[in-house]
């Protein structure tokens, strides 16, 4: 699910953001990039949902498995900025461009973290490829 959902999260992710950007320099499309946004922030806690359940089923945790402890710690500040934007924006606190600021810093520290995601990923891959090349040189080198 998760390698499904990522992706998915990534390109409406752009799409806010491009949104963003256009009504924060333009004063146009509030409403579009307003609804991007929550559904971006909504992609957002499917992914931690999902995230949290695979977590459970590979790690005996839901949260704070050793092997993602800081992605995790990292996800709940993701987590609060994009909450804090809904709450803003159903409350009627600030205005629209101050929310927008918080949409924006919530997809900063979403970008951080899936960049600790890919990270984390290309390492676990790296080190799968250099334990089966381990594997099969020591098997190799037995018959010697």
């Amino acid at each position: 699910m998760q390698g499904i959902l990522a992706p998915v999260q990534f390109v409406v992710f752009l799409i806010s953001l491009g949104l963003v950007l256009r009504y924060l320099a333009t004063g146009d499309g509030y409403g579009v990039a307003t609804a991007s946004v929550v559904i971006k922030t909504l992609v957002l806690y499917t992914i931690m949902i999902t995230g949290a359940i695979w977590e459970k089923e590979v790690f005996g945790c839901y949260l704070f498995a050793k092997a993602f402890f800081w992605e995790d710690v990292f996800s709940f500040l993701v987590l609060a900025l994009h909450t804090t934007y809904l709450v803003m924006l159903f409350a009627g606190i600030g205005d629209a461009r101050q929310q927008m600021f918080v949409a924006l810093a919530a997809y900063a520290t979403y970008v951080v973290n899936a960049t600790q995601f890919v990270l984390k990923l290309k390492a676990a891959r790296r080190d799968e490829r250099i334990a089966a090349q381990l594997a099969g040189a020591s098997m190799s080198g037995g018959r010697a």
